[in-house]
């Protein structure tokens, strides 16, 4: 009978330790913002990275503030009103592009390093300006299959998506000037955007902590760079923390830096740097935070619905999480912060998304 008492004890105890784990497991991981590969770590959020990897911890995430900052952006709008949120989203970018006070934050030229980040589908007269941070794998996916290279989403292998010599999608960069006007003129054309802030949060997390696809460069070239220049304590060996990074993309003498990274950048650049969008004249422009509603939108605008799918979104990944987004920044100084909104003030302001509130104050 003893026996029979202590089997039963260790049992319920077996038991407890798997329902703990369970939730352990279902809480410390999250699907990256592409919405495929691994799941990543979530449970702290690891600020400083090197040789020595000695995480940081930060308070866990609580769960996502649903009350986005889109000018327009109401989940609960009809279908049939869809249509009248895209509306006001490219009425809105006409209008802080005519502003003169923010002239220099809002436009650019549309050179050659514009013109690398714009995806072209002859096949289905389609534009796609690459905003990296924001779901662009998969809507470069949708563009393959367009183009004819595979068949469906499914087939296409993880190394050919970013591979340009493999994966069938040539850039608008690769025409002549007048088959780019041409192109400009006629076609559809659509960018994503996400917050901005959170966009950066994002960018650091995955070249500098997480680094999935194995870009050396990030660690042991770029990093090292901003730490030289911009890190306070050099005596510090955490290697690059997030401040560190924001301190480098507020400085307005950032530009030397850039070069010498070059085409790196564009996983932090601005919106405008990466699409000029005060320049071009987009057909659609649609919001992460919203991509369940905007995806369909875009794929129906554009006439491919019929032929192509997005990628199913896992349920609250592309919600703004603005309770990550203070964690991330609780440690930085105000004037950075300031500094780092001065320079993607242009973006905010055209997409919709409102001023954080930790700068209101």
């Amino acid at each position: 009978m003893r026996h029979h008492w202590l089997l039963l004890g260790a049992c319920g105890w077996v038991l407890l330790i798997l329902m703990f784990a369970s939730k352990f497991i279902n809480f410390f991981f999250r699907i990256p913002d592409d919405y495929g590969g691994k799941p990543e770590p979530l449970g702290w959020t690891v600020i400083a990275t090197g040789d020595a990897e000695s995480p940081s911890q930060v308070p866990k995430r609580k769960r996502p503030d649903t009350e986005h900052q889109l000018a327009g952006n109401v989940v609960a709008v009809g279908e049939q009103d869809w249509q009248a949120v895209h509306t006001e989203r490219l009425e809105l970018i006409s209008s802080v592009c005519g502003n003169a006070s923010v002239k220099n934050l809002t436009h650019t030229a549309v050179n050659k390093f514009v013109l690398d980040r714009i995806f072209v589908c002859d096949k289905h007269k389609i534009l796609f300006c690459q905003t990296p941070k924001v779901g662009n794998t998969q809507w470069k996916k949708v563009l393959i299959v367009l183009n004819g290279a595979f068949s469906s989403i499914d087939e296409i292998p993880d190394n050919v998506v970013h591979d340009h010599e493999k994966n069938g999608l040539p850039r608008l960069s690769a025409l002549t000037e007048p088959e780019i006007a041409k192109r400009l003129d006629t076609y559809f054309k659509f960018l994503i955007v996400r917050d901005p802030f959170e966009r950066l949060i994002s960018a650091f997390k995955d070249k500098f902590l997480y680094n999935p696809r194995f870009e050396p460069w990030y660690k042991h070239d770029i990093a090292p760079a901003i730490i030289r220049k911009y890190k306070k304590n050099h005596l510090e060996t955490k290697g690059l923390q997030f401040e560190d990074f924001v301190r480098y993309l507020g400085d307005p003498n950032h530009m030397r830096l850039n070069r010498q990274f070059g085409d790196h950048i564009i996983h932090w650049v601005t919106y405008v740097e990466l699409c000029a969008p005060c320049e071009i004249k987009y057909s659609v422009i649609g919001h992460h935070e919203s991509l369940e509603r905007d995806a369909p939108f875009i794929l129906k605008a554009a006439g491919i619905d019929h032929l192509v799918s997005y990628p199913t979104i896992p349920p609250g990944i592309t919600l703004y999480n603005k309770t990550k987004v203070e964690q991330y920044f609780s440690g930085i100084s105000k004037r950075d912060i300031r500094r780092l909104y001065a320079r993607f003030q242009g973006d905010f302001e055209l997409f919709g998304y409102k001023k954080p509130d930790f700068l209101l104050n």
